[in-house]
C-alpha cells in the first residue's frame, strides 16, 4: 500500500497542539451561515465572511501570515462561486469571477489588502446573486441549456441542438424554457448576445463587422438591425455614448 504525504502521527500531533493551545476551526454551521447569507442576497454576508475569515479560525496552512490568508482566500473564492452557482448563478460567470480575484490577490502584499479584496469578492456576489429569481429553481434540463448558451454564445446556436443536449424534444423544450424564463429559447439567445454585444461596444475596440463576426450574426446589417431593436441605438450610436477606456 503506497504512503501518503499525510499520515496518522501528522494529525495526532496537530490535533495535540490545537488542543494545548485552545485552537480551533470554526463548526460547520458558524461557516455555512456566511453562505447561508450569499444565497440569500443578504448586503450582511460580505461582513460575516470577513469576520470568519480573519477571526483566526480558519486553519493554519502556513507559517507565513500573507500567504496563509491568500491561501484561505482561494479556497474560500471556491467556495464562494458553488454557493452562488448552488442559487442559479451561470457556472462559467461564477468561476470567472473567482479567478479574476485570485489574480488580483495573487499581487497583494498585505493582510490588510486581503481583507479588503474579501469583502469586496463576497459583495460582488452578493450582488449577483441579489438579481436573481431566487424564487426560482430551475430544471435540469433548463439548467442544460443555459450553460450550453453561455459557453456557446459565439456561434449559432439551434433549438433542435439544445434539445439533444437537454434529451428532449424541440417543442418540449421550447415549452418548458418559456414556462420557467419568461421568454422564448431564442429570445434568450438574442438577449445574451445583446448583453455580449453592448460589453464590447463599451469596453474593446472591435470594429462593428468584427463584433458582428464574433456573435455568428448573418452580417453586419443584420447586427445592426438586431442591436437597434433591443436597444433603441446603432451600435455606432451606442459606443459614441458609453465607451469607456480600458482599466476606467
Amino acid at each position: 500500500m503506497s504512503q501518503h504525504l499525510v499520515n496518522e502521527k501528522a494529525l495526532r500531533y496537530m490535533e495535540y497542539l490545537n488542543r494545548e493551545t485552545d485552537n480551533r476551526h470554526h463548526t460547520l454551521d458558524e461557516d455555512e451561515y456566511q453562505y447561508a447569507l450569499l444565497r440569500a442576497g443578504d448586503p450582511r454576508a460580505a461582513q460575516e465572511h470577513v469576520r470568519i475569515l480573519f477571526s483566526g479560525l480558519p486553519g493554519k496552512v502556513s507559517e507565513d501570515p500573507v500567504r496563509n490568508y491568500k491561501y484561505l482566500t482561494v479556497a474560500s473564492a471556491t467556495l464562494t462561486s458553488r454557493a452562488a452557482m448552488e442559487v442559479g448563478l451561470e457556472a462559467e460567470r461564477a468561476y470567472n469571477i473567482s479567478d479574476l480575484y485570485i489574480q488580483k490577490m495573487d499581487r497583494l502584499q498585505t493582510i490588510d489588502e486581503l481583507k479588503k479584496l474579501n469583502e469586496d469578492m463576497f459583495n460582488f456576489y452578493v450582488k449577483e446573486v441579489a438579481a436573481l429569481d431566487k424564487r426560482k429553481a430551475y430544471s435540469k434540463p433548463v439548467a442544460l441549456c443555459l450553460d450550453f448558451i453561455y459557453n456557446n454564445l459565439y456561434r449559432q446556436i439551434s433549438v433542435e441542438e439544445l434539445a439533444e443536449e437537454a434529451g428532449l424534444s424541440p417543442s418540449y423544450l421550447s415549452t418548458l424554457f418559456k414556462k420557467e424564463m419568461g421568454i422564448s429559447i431564442t429570445a434568450y439567445i438574442m438577449e445574451k448576445k445583446m448583453e455580449a454585444a453592448r460589453n464590447m461596444l463599451k469596453y474593446s475596440d472591435y470594429s462593428y463587422s468584427e463584433i458582428s463576426s464574433i456573435l455568428a450574426f448573418s452580417s453586419q446589417s443584420h447586427f445592426t438591425r438586431a442591436f437597434k431593436k433591443h436597444n433603441g441605438d446603432t451600435p455606432k450610436a451606442y459606443r459614441e455614448k458609453n465607451y469607456r477606456i480600458k482599466g476606467e
